[in-house]
């Protein structure tokens, strides 16, 4: 992989993570239409994740902040309650990565049917939830678990994570800000972790490895300014509505990746 193709699909990700069309899919079809494909495929991939979890803790900095503040408060307040949904949320998709590591690594390999089949499963999620009724609750902790399970699904090339999760949240009646902003806190400990372990594992067997640190590096620095961005976006066409245009794009780009494949 070339610093010029890492460039191009550090701010595919970028754009994508935020978004509810799948930034792990649009990396399997970027990887395939560059003829980027190698092994370093979930390397990359995580690399770049990193850099829109960073994006995330940018954007939501204030409420982290908040949070930390009043967690080592020792209290059960409600940024403890908070923490202790975004850590039950993330026990599904911990169990997939630790039962499953391998036979996700092997979904990374630019399978266009998969990944265009899942974009057809994101837009009905998408459009489903756009004719839900809005609510206004707080994310509970039983809605934390679905929401988790969520997540676990995207997985999945295809499955957009911020897109079910999202959707999830809003079928199960959460008031739409909330949704968003739990959407995107929720993932930030399992990505860091996963990306710190893999990268972990680079610098102590570079050998086995083909992509070089300038490409890790630029695919990074363009994933993390892109994510910024679009996640300020998100936020507002969250609490706007505007998932049925998301839902239309995931069933274009699907079909045509299942017809290219």
């Amino acid at each position: 992989m070339s610093w010029i193709e890492a460039l191009i699909l550090g701010i595919i990700q970028g754009l994508t993570e935020f978004l509810p069309v799948s930034s792990s899919g649009h990396l399997e079809i970027g990887s395939v239409l560059l003829d980027a494909q190698s092994s370093d495929n979930l390397l990359f991939a995580l690399v770049v994740h990193l850099a829109t979890a960073l994006a995330t803790i940018a954007v939501f900095k204030d409420d982290i902040l908040v949070l930390l503040k009043d967690i080592f408060k020792f209290q059960w307040n409600d940024s403890t309650q908070f923490a202790t949904k975004i850590l039950i949320s993330m026990l599904p998709v911990f169990v997939v990565a630790v039962l499953y590591k391998d036979q996700i690594e092997e979904l990374f390999v630019g399978n266009l049917f998969l990944v265009g089949s899942m974009l057809l499963i994101t837009g009905g999620l998408l459009l489903f939830a756009h004719f839900k009724k809005d609510g206004n609750k707080p994310v509970g902790f039983l809605g934390s678990i679905f929401i988790g399970i969520a997540q676990a699904f995207a997985v999945l090339p295809g499955i957009s994570r911020s897109g079910s999760t999202i959707a999830t949240a809003l079928i199960l009646g959460v008031e739409r800000s909330r949704a968003a902003r739990f959407s995107f806190l929720m993932v930030l400990v399992p990505i860091i972790g996963a990306s710190l372990l893999e990268l972990l594992d680079y610098t102590e067997n570079p050998s086995i490895h083909t992509i070089d640190v300038l490409s890790l590096t630029v695919g990074f620095l363009a994933a993390f300014v892109s994510g910024y961005v679009a996640c300020k976006w998100m936020i507002k066409i969250v609490k706007k509505g505007k998932l049925s245009y998301f839902a239309v794009y995931c069933f274009i780009v699907g079909f045509i990746a299942i017809i290219a494949a």
